[in-house]
């Protein structure tokens, strides 16, 4: 009975960091679906609003790169909820920006927050449940970024033509704060697991590069995230300017890619017990299709739908097979390896947001997408020599 007293808090636990994640995720992208109004109301263009984006990658970067140096010995239930105090802070100050600055500010503490959070996740799933369940956990947790972009993004588009963008992302708060109470009751003390007496330092994560596993692994991480981002965050103009789609259509496209996102999040779960190499070099061999897919058939709102559907589907689910992936080759070194892969992820997204951009407001959405494409074909094939690599160096 007291096994499963415990089994059943360390599962709520897991349950607090994906709500955590929910709002971390709708926070970072909610400017995907607001771009139009952001970039209108700031008088900045749409391409610069999309910069918001990569404000919160960068500093994502940073803070996971120094996060073990930083937090040392402190309790891990400690620097948990202290992001998550900081998410929501950071969501007053974008709600209430009366300027570009104070906007970026706001999205600066974000990154910090996303840095934070996501450089813990997996070090501490691994810690609150079996190894075996170790999947199943990463699934849950991402399960709230699925749940952000079927739910923020339509909901945001929607809000933000009832009670304006600053609207629509004040009401990320009182989530936050939802998130910051169940943490603080849910999550048990997690104190740190250093075998020295000192702080980790910054060169730990970097000498994680010199094994060839974690080198190509991340290098084929980065490369999914920066192809799909410098074509995700630009989906908003797109549809609206391309496609032709109102604000009840743009909103509903948007629910779709959510919903296939949720979907696809738990249909990975099952297959990465046998299919993980797979799923890691196909989905971006898939996705390089759709990118072209929204060329040549941007004007057709069904083939649209379809292609919004199936992006949804393989775009949210893959992080939990990188994750897993993640788990599996550094099972001892979660955190710093937790770190270093937020860090790729975030300097990832931070460059497709900004390449995306500037090749947008140059050339347009058809040069932006051939580049998402490109990108993505470059990943399927690390992810190949990734596995290839692994399997013979098992």
């Amino acid at each position: 009975m007291e096994d499963k007293k415990e089994f059943d808090s360390s599962w709520g636990s897991v349950w607090a960091m994906a709500l955590c994640a929910f709002v971390l995720v709708a926070s970072e992208f909610m400017p995907v679906s607001l771009l139009t109004p952001i970039a209108s109301d700031l008088n900045i263009t749409e391409g610069q609003a999309g910069q918001s984006i990569t404000a919160s990658g960068l500093f994502g970067l940073l803070t996971s790169l120094f996060l073990t140096t930083i937090i040392g010995k402190i309790d891990r239930k400690t620097v948990m909820l202290f992001f998550t105090f900081l998410m929501g802070i950071s969501g007053l100050m974008v709600a209430f920006a009366p300027n570009t600055f104070v906007f970026m500010t706001g999205r600066v503490l974000l990154g910090i927050c996303i840095g934070g959070f996501w450089g813990m996740s997996a070090a501490t799933a691994m810690r609150l449940v079996p190894k075996q369940s170790v999947p199943k956990a990463l699934a849950v947790i991402n399960g709230g970024n699925a749940l952000a972009t079927t739910v923020a993004a339509p909901l945001g588009s929607f809000l933000g033509s009832i009670i304006g963008w600053r609207g629509a992302f004040f009401c990320i708060v009182p989530i936050a704060i939802i998130a910051f109470i169940w943490q603080y009751k849910g999550l048990p003390q997690l104190p740190a697991r250093h075998s020295y007496g000192h702080r980790p330092k910054l060169s730990s994560v970097f000498k994680l590069f010199n094994n060839w596993k974690v080198a190509l692994g991340m290098v084929s991480t980065m490369l999914f995230f920066m192809g799909v981002f410098s074509l995700f965050t630009y989906l908003r103009p797109f549809l609206e300017k391309e496609t032709g789609l109102d604000v009840e259509m743009l909103s509903l496209a948007l629910l779709t890619l959510g919903v296939t996102g949720l979907i696809g999040t738990f249909i990975i779960g099952h297959l990465l017990k046998t299919r993980l190499f797979s799923l890691l070099i196909v989905i971006p061999f898939l996705m390089m299709f759709l990118s072209i897919g929204f060329i040549l058939f941007g004007h057709n709102v069904v083939f649209v739908f379809i292609l919004m559907a199936l992006w949804g589907l393989f775009a949210t689910s893959a992080p939990v097979a990188w994750w897993t992936w993640l788990s599996k080759t550094l099972p001892n070194d979660a955190e710093a390896g937790g770190g270093l892969m937020v860090a790729v992820v975030q300097l990832a997204i931070t460059l497709g947001a900004a390449l995306g951009g500037l090749l947008f407001d140059a050339y347009g959405y058809e040069i932006t997408f051939v580049f998402s494409a490109i990108i993505l074909a470059i990943g399927a094939l690390m992810s190949s020599i990734t596995a290839v690599y692994t399997i013979k160096n098992k």
